[in-house]
């Protein structure tokens, strides 16, 4: 498969081309060794393209890309999924949707809800690992459904800790009440190439969007959105320009560009390599470590059942050699991945090993979450806008949130923008580290 963007780039480096544009490098790396680097890294000159009016390299690109994921259009973006969910619920937006979204969000949403003005009715999770992961009861969603006016529906799938929600169920609810059905899939650009493709345009979602730089060999950064339809494929790129900057990173894109040919030769032998690997190293660990179900590449420990703090177990690993992902008191991910060398497989077991006899051992535990909305006090758009300040989490008790003030990862709401903290929430924001939160005054 053909690399436009990418030979285009080369093309330019090597003409020797008086550079009397952006940006202001000039092609030339002010530190030794990143001389490649700041040769390929350009504007919207002639004959590169620009992305959001794309006709030539670029959209010839996306078109590779759509091709490999079987969607009706794919669309690059250079700002990560953020600018795709944007973008997603900007398209629902000109239809004046009402948006039902699983709460296990990542708060680019609430902040895209805030700025589009967006209604959103919460439905909650089976939740199984605090608040990042849980499953999306269908009848509790079809009640939902059932009661509101021009709805569509929101998830995240993979969830962060690699759960994947029953996409083909969610979908066929959507269609009977004529809802389109949005999936955050940043973590999942890898699940179409998998041993049984559970990509979300393969299981019925309108539009979904795939963080490259998450699982697949791409700079951060990088991520697509994706739908198979052609009513939003008329108006996604449009979307997209009413957030992003109008000066992308070729050098992102670039990235992109090369992960089509990856895509199409070598990820699904990378995955057959390497799925047996992290089995292994399950099955190595399977009488002191319990693991969440999901995708293969999310290695999800359950430290608490383990009988582990978490962010003990996690300093242990770094220690000796391994950064984790995520780590909080119950929960440590490991993020693996299609690409992740051979030999860190086994290195991991190795470092698990070392990690084990240091890590802090606690009385092993269910992890006995559970949520119950705030009350509503205002519109997500309204908090947000208003006067607010920042206090802390134990003074909270009874103000309005006006921001969502989380760390990302894993960057999901407690309390969303709108709501009334109350015990739990402050609990909650304990729990999880968080000791200082936005109100509004």
């Amino acid at each position: 498969m053909n690399t436009p963007i990418y030979d285009y780039l080369k093309r330019y480096a090597a003409s020797g081309m008086l550079r009397g544009h952006m940006p202001g490098h000039k092609g030339v790396s002010p530190v030794k060794g990143l001389e490649s680097l700041y040769s390929l890294d350009i504007t919207e000159i002639s004959g590169a393209d620009s992305l959001f009016e794309a006709d030539g390299i670029i959209l010839e690109s996306e078109r590779n890309m759509s091709s490999l994921y079987g969607s009706t259009a794919s669309f690059y973006s250079a700002e990560g999924s953020t600018l795709c969910i944007q973008a997603m619920l900007a398209a629902v937006k000109f239809e004046n949707r009402t948006v039902i979204a699983a709460r296990n969000v990542h708060r680019s949403f609430l902040n895209a809800a805030a700025l589009l003005g967006l209604d959103v009715e919460w439905l909650i999770p089976e939740y199984s690992d605090g608040i990042l992961s849980g499953r999306i009861n269908l009848v509790s969603l079809e009640e939902i459904l059932r009661r509101t006016n021009n709805p569509c529906v929101y998830i995240t799938s993979p969830d962060y800790t690699g759960r994947t929600a029953d996409i083909t169920g969610i979908s066929a609810l959507c269609r009977k009440y004529g809802a389109p059905l949005l999936a955050d899939n940043a973590h999942g650009p890898h699940l179409r190439f998998m041993p049984e493709d559970i990509h979300p345009i393969t299981l019925g979602a309108d539009m979904c969007c795939d963080s490259a730089h998450k699982m697949l060999p791409a700079l951060t950064g990088a991520a697509v959105l994706h739908t198979s339809s052609e009513k939003y494929a008329g108006i996604l790129r449009h979307c997209m320009s009413m957030f992003a900057s109008t000066s992308p990173s070729y050098l992102i894109m670039a990235s992109l560009d090369l992960c089509c040919p990856y895509l199409a030769d070598r990820i699904r032998g990378d995955i057959e390599e390497k799925l047996p690997l992290a089995e292994r190293y399950r099955s190595r660990f399977a009488d002191r470590l319990a693991f969440a179900e999901g995708d293969p590449f999310h290695i999800t420990i359950k430290a608490a059942e383990s009988g582990l703090d978490g962010l003990s177990l996690a300093q242990s690993l770094r220690e000796n050699g391994a950064e984790c992902e995520y780590a909080d008191r119950d929960t440590v991910i490991l993020l693996m991945s299609p690409s992740t060398p051979y030999e860190d497989f086994a290195r991991l077991e190795d470092v698990t090993e070392k990690a084990l006899l240091s890590a802090v051992r606690t009385p092993p535990r269910k992890n006995d979450f559970r949520a119950v909305l705030p009350e509503k006090a205002m519109s997500i758009r309204q908090a947000f806008f208003s006067p607010s300040e920042t206090i802390n989490v134990d003074d909270a008790e009874g103000r309005i949130c006006a921001s969502v003030l989380v760390p990302c990862p894993p960057a999901i709401p407690i309390a969303a923008s709108g709501e009334i903290i109350d015990r739990e929430c402050i609990g909650l924001f304990r729990r999880y580290g968080i000791s200082r939160v936005i109100v509004v005054k």
